[in-house]
This record gives structure tokens, C-alpha cells and sequence, in this order.
């Protein structure tokens, strides 16, 4: 689970890393049976672009090769872009219950902006 998939070939780091968010953020919101906020997830698929062409190379190969710094970067464009105010009673409730656990554990990342701190 430490490498990263080929999303598709031909295409650079930035571009990869663009694409597996889009599929993570496609996965979170249809098992989740939610619309996705989709102006929202455009937002936050362009403030991973914009983040991710800001790093130096040596770190944005870093970021491709480890799973936890990719899911910390797409977290905290998720947060940047407002996609984790939207639905946020419905995946809070979701959260709690344990009605998203049929997410793969990686989206916890994400879940976990949703649960209460203790």
C-alpha cells in the first residue's frame, strides 16, 4: 500500500497525484451514497495542483512514493477548498455510526475531520 498506483501513463507526478485524489474523492462520496459537491471537488483538486507544483522535485517524488505524505497533502486540500464543510452533518453522523466503514482505512484521513476529538 506504500507505493502509488500508474494512474496514467505518460503523465507527470503532479498529474498522477491530481487523478488518484480524484478517484479517492470519488470512492469517499459514492460509497458514502452522496453527491459529490463537484464545484467544490474542482476547487480542491486545484489546491493539490497548486500545492503539489510548489514542492521541489526531490520532495514531490517523495510525496508520490509514500502513501502517508499523498494523504496528507489530498487531507489538507480537502480542507483548503471547503469540501469538508460540505455534507458535513450527514458524513459527521456517517463517521459515528459506522456507516462509512466500508471505506478502506486510508480515507480515515479524511473521516477523521468529521469525528470528535476525545
Amino acid at each position: 500500500m506504500g507505493t502509488q498506483k500508474d494512474h496514467r501513463q505518460g503523465t507527470g507526478p503532479v498529474e498522477s497525484l491530481r487523478d488518484e485524489f480524484r478517484e479517492h474523492l470519488d470512492t469517499f462520496y459514492s460509497t458514502l451514497k452522496l453527491a459529490a459537491p463537484y464545484d467544490t471537488v474542482e476547487k480542491a483538486l486545484g489546491a493539490l495542483t497548486a500545492r503539489l507544483k510548489t514542492l521541489p522535485p526531490e520532495e514531490l517524488q517523495r510525496v508520490a512514493a509514500d502513501s502517508s505524505l499523498r494523504w496528507t497533502h489530498f487531507r489538507q486540500a480537502f480542507v483548503d477548498s471547503g469540501l469538508s464543510a460540505k455534507h458535513r452533518g450527514i458524513i459527521a453522523g456517517l463517521a459515528r455510526s459506522g456507516a462509512a466503514q466500508d471505506l478502506p482505512p486510508e480515507f480515515d484521513h479524511l473521516l477523521n475531520l468529521y469525528r470528535p476529538t476525545s
